[in-house]
């Protein structure tokens, strides 16, 4: 995904190989809140969330960012991607089936109300079976018993057992997964959120480092402040006086705030300053990998893109895009082109898949392919990209559409929404009548997240409702198997149904390109790119 990578191993498959995550230590990496922690307030960049701040129907990078950092969860990820208990004393299974999950006495919610096997259960059961949250958070609860149930009000696998102690019974046995735990859709909340949920996600009560700053913390299109939790006791410990968080129209914007001293931590650069940027900021930057995969969805309900036709037609395409030239031209290298449609940094990733062959720039059998595709049924209108211009895309979408333009003769262009919120609610509300801009950030650290959740019929990210039973077969038999080989042999076998189909073209492996202020130290980000914000310091 990037050119400096986090090590293969670094971010291995840590709960696959054994069935318990037990402890509660975070093995010394996170650092204490103490006494004479700074009172000083880190600001940041994101963007205005899509959706009410609630676990459930937060599946983007703005919502996520922030419920990161006002939830705790069962788990938390360590900077290497590695999980680590959280709330979680221990989470037991003898057959990766049947698990057995024991949370910590005596946490609360910010509101004062006590975390119990009830808060996580509620929770559980309302996003996985409450209609209005199929479209996010539920797929990831299609592993427990009872979800193929609809009309059911709870899950039949999930049980409490008493206040600190709950089970899962899973549909098949699947050795990661406690690994997904950590993810936002697992995080409890308070019985006061079912009250009025709409009120809720303005207003979200959670119990991680951070909490919202009172009564119109979240200010809509500009930014939303966060101050420390005193009463969270976890491996996440503040050691700052809070987060704000700007919601920013530009990159370039953001980027010049940094310059001034106005920003502390900067996630995002733009294209512009991906050349220059480390020299800028010697010692106060970042370029390494992350578990960040861009692509473009072309929807199988376009004209020209179903059956044997459309597989012609994404091909051709796939096939007619210069991906080396583009990551070196727009992105100054800081991004590698894509072999498949996980990341490098990701526990048996490869790039040998059979099929891999149609991500290689060659212009004449594109034009081939094409011509193919004319013969079943001529080409008629345009091609276009859809992408939020508040994020720095215009540049690589602009070079794309000249490839289709020079390789297929076609007319391509781009397709801008102002925000990121308003792409998401056209592809979500399937609106969008073009191709649109993708990307998959880790939820959790396996092979399986940046397929399943994406590519499986009816998952919650399948923005191209994309539907293959053969692959869906086998992301089930991968989910599986506990021998983590065996598994990524399935995932990599329904990854070459995927280089057939292209539901998504894969473009490159995305960086984590950051720099921060001579005001902050002690900045690290983690394995999906985002910074570990608990663990900044600020000169006051």
């Amino acid at each position: 995904m990037k050119i400096k990578r986090i090590g293969v191993a670094a971010i291995a498959l840590a709960a696959a190989g054994a069935l318990t995550l037990s402890g509660c230590t975070s093995g010394g990496a996170s650092p204490s809140a103490d006494a004479g922690a700074s009172t000083a307030v880190i600001t940041t960049n994101g963007s205005e969330p899509q959706n009410p701040l609630v676990p459930a129907i937060t599946n983007e990078t703005g919502g996520g960012k922030i419920l990161n950092a006002i939830f705790a969860g069962l788990v938390h990820y360590e900077a290497d991607g590695s999980a680590v208990n959280e709330l979680a004393e221990s989470i037991d299974s003898d057959d990766a089936q049947n698990y057995t999950i024991k949370i910590k006495s005596g946490e609360t919610f910010t509101n004062g109300e006590e975390i119990t096997a009830q808060s996580f259960v509620d929770a559980w059961n309302y996003t996985s079976q409450t209609e209005e949250q199929a479209l996010n958070g539920s797929y990831f609860f299609s592993s427990i018993a009872g979800y193929e149930d609809p009309t059911a009000p709870e899950l039949s696998g999930l049980k409490v057992v008493d206040d600190t102690t709950f089970t899962v019974e899973l549909s098949q046995p699947e050795s990661d997964f406690p690994l997904r735990l950590g993810y936002s859709a697992f995080y409890p909340m308070p019985s006061v959120a079912y009250e009025d949920i709409d009120a809720y996600g303005e207003n979200p009560i959670g119990n991680g480092p951070y909490m919202l700053d009172g009564e119109g913390a979240w200010k809509h299109n500009e930014k939303i402040d966060l101050v420390v939790n005193p009463d969270y006791d976890g491996p996440r410990k503040a050691v700052n006086g809070g987060l704000d968080i700007v919601f920013y129209a530009t990159q370039e914007a953001a980027y010049a705030d940094l310059q001034g001293g106005n920003l502390d931590v900067l996630d995002a650069i733009p294209d512009s300053a991906l050349a220059t940027y480390e020299d800028e900021f010697p010692d106060r930057s970042v370029n390494q990998g992350a578990a960040v995969f861009q692509s473009f969805t072309i929807p199988g309900r376009l004209p020209h893109f179903s059956g044997e036709e459309g597989q012609l037609r994404r091909a051709a395409i796939s096939k007619a895009i210069n991906r080396e030239e583009i990551t070196d031209v727009i992105f100054s290298g800081t991004r590698t082109p894509a072999h498949d449609f996980t990341s490098p940094v990701i526990d048996g990733y490869s790039e040998e898949i059979p099929g891999s062959d149609v991500l290689e720039f060659d212009d004449s059998e594109a034009q081939e392919l094409w011509a193919e595709a004319d013969a079943i049924s001529p080409w008629s209108g345009t091609f276009q990209i859809a992408y939020n211009a508040d994020g720095g895309h215009q540049a690589w979408v602009d070079a794309v559409a000249n490839n289709l333009k020079n390789a297929l003769g076609i007319d391509a262009s781009g397709a801008p929404y102002p925000t990121f919120a308003e792409l998401r609610t056209a592809v979500d509300d399937r609106t969008i009548q073009t191709a649109f801009r993708t990307g998959w950030q880790g939820d959790y650290p396996a092979l399986a997240n940046f397929l399943g959740p994406i590519y499986v019929t009816n998952a919650g990210s399948n923005d191209g409702d994309y539907s293959n039973p053969e692959f869906d077969a086998l992301i089930e038999e991968g989910l599986g198997e506990t021998d983590l080989a065996t598994a990524n042999e399935k995932f990599q076998q329904a990854q070459e149904i995927l280089f057939q189909d292209l539901p998504a073209i894969p473009l490159w492996y995305a960086t984590a390109n950051g720099a921060w202020s001579e005001l902050v130290e002690d900045v690290e980000f983690g394995w999906d790119g985002v910074p570990l914000y608990y663990s900044i310091t600020k000169s006051e």
